[in-house]
């Protein structure tokens, strides 16, 4: 089946005992046993949940790997893939990354001694392997990056770092598994907030991991059910009901993002403009190869001052200004003081995330009213 066709259909067989098209939401915390080991294969919703069962077949199939498991929220999902990890391991990372991320890498794991460095985000592949120590574990990588739209090459990283028999991470929520499937270029986990792109309607908070190998699997779902961290199967529902439209939803997002960079790369009032799919962006060719497109977000920096940014953010009339990004909607955020707040300044400024910065979520509205509110806003 091709991707399209999945998303409608993987792991979302019609219900045997009524022959629904849509998967039911099985709203039930516990299931009846028969006798003492005899069920029908679930035992407890905390455990296992028919619906987010076939929510978790669904996301492995569009990622083209063997196993899925879905998670409360992205950060919960994050938080299963370092339960891997323990005391005294070392994280390498790129450096622009999700703000919510960098916080669980230094205000969580190192206090039980679980320490991570931080490489520019396309610094190369000598740049992660000279960050490599004796206690590193594995690699985690953000591509497209949050929130600088950096890109880094999944398959040199990934064969370099099993050469040093290192797991490799991949964020993969902004380009979505339309556009980028790091499994099939060699990396070991892809990890999504679902909550973004994947569900698409800024309606249910999510997560989910992909993955190949067994025993990493097994490992990783011990702790699901041990740590607890699952989604309700309402949610489970609301997020296949999402990505049923996923294909559709993304090549609108793209085109129309396209139009946005252009647009704004060209305005007197933008300094620079962060978009893969722009000839100008330095890894616009890296994109183009592990890639089949270049995704909804866009970032620019504006001239102007922290105080102009202030008035700048109220005038928008169709973007909204809120945090989160994926959904139909337009969303603009200012990630110094959002997303990515829990980084300090001056790391934060090190790396390129200034106060005059603003992210895009370009939604799928009709492009002539987004560029035109663009338009009056800089204005």
């Amino acid at each position: 089946m091709k991707f399209a066709t999945k998303a409608i259909h993987a792991g979302q067989e019609p219900d045997p005992s009524t022959g629904a098209v849509m998967t039911p939401i099985f709203q039930t915390a516990t299931y009846v046993q028969e006798g003492l080991g005899e069920h029908k294969g679930f035992e407890y919703s905390r455990t296992g949940n028919p619906t987010r069962k076939a929510l978790e077949a669904c996301m492995a199939a569009l990622e083209g790997g063997t196993y899925g498991l879905a998670f409360a929220s992205g950060m919960a999902a994050e938080s299963a893939i370092l339960s891997l990890l323990s005391s005294g391991d070392h994280i390498v990372s790129c450096d622009d990354l999700y703000g919510g991320t960098y916080r669980i890498f230094e205000r969580v794991l190192r206090r039980y001694t679980v320490e991570a460095s931080y490489v520019p985000a396309g610094g190369g592949l000598n740049a992660y392997e000279q960050a490599i120590r004796p206690n590193t574990k594995l690699i985690w990588l953000e591509t497209p990056t949050n929130p600088l739209l950096g890109i880094v090459d999944i398959r040199a990283i990934t064969e370099m770092a099993h050469h040093h028999n290192l797991l490799v991470v991949v964020d993969n929520t902004f380009a979505s598994p339309y556009f980028q499937q790091p499994l099939k270029l060699g990396a070991d986990i892809v990890v999504h907030s679902t909550t973004k792109y994947i569900n698409g309607h800024s309606d249910v908070i999510g997560g989910a991991i992909v993955l190949n190998d067994e025993e990493a699997y097994e490992s990783i779902k011990f702790y699901q059910n041990a740590a607890g961290g699952v989604p309700s199967p309402f949610d489970s529902w609301l997020t296949l009901r999402g990505i049923k439209t996923l294909a559709v939803r993304m090549r609108q997002h793209e085109e129309n993002a396209h139009s946005v960079a252009k647009f704004l790369a060209e305005h007197p009032r933008v300094e620079k403009v962060y978009f893969p799919g722009l000839p100008s962006h330095p890894n616009h060719e890296l994109a183009k190869r592990q890639m089949s497109g270049f995704g909804g977000m866009v970032s620019f920096q504006y001239k102007g001052t922290y105080m102009d940014i202030v008035q700048l953010v109220r005038r928008f009339k169709v973007f909204a200004l809120a945090e989160s990004l994926g959904g139909v909607e337009s969303l603009v955020c200012h990630p110094a003081s959002m997303t990515h707040s829990s980084i300090p300044k001056e790391i934060r400024e090190s790396r390129g995330l200034t106060d005059t910065l603003l992210r895009l979520s370009v939604g799928i509205e009709d492009i002539e009213d987004i560029i035109g509110d663009l338009e009056q806003t800089l204005r």
